[in-house]
């Protein structure tokens, strides 16, 4: 049987959003590698950046489920404590 989910990421310049048709039981990792998005961002590295579904972190063996979102997180690159705020 097979499932359908999505596989979201955000680039520097670009974001994705994909909907993929995917083998029930498939892992988080395996439906990252089947959308190929690794091929498209070379600079995704699955050992340091964090996974989730739909914005809860997830291990990458979590097994996914019908409708899931699975989002691939950039690390932060600017510290929150130190960024000047801007008034609104």
């Amino acid at each position: 049987m097979r499932i359908n989910v999505g596989v979201a990421y955000a680039g520097n310049k670009k974001q994705v959003w994909l909907k993929l048709d995917v083998p029930e039981g498939s892992s988080i990792q395996q439906v990252i590698e089947l959308s190929g998005l690794l091929e498209q961002f070379p600079e995704i590295d699955l050992s340091n950046q964090k996974v989730g579904i739909f914005g809860k972190i997830s291990k990458l063996d979590t097994t996914v489920k019908q409708g899931d979102r699975i989002e691939i997180y950039r690390p932060i690159t600017a510290d929150p404590e130190t960024v000047e705020r801007k008034d609104r």
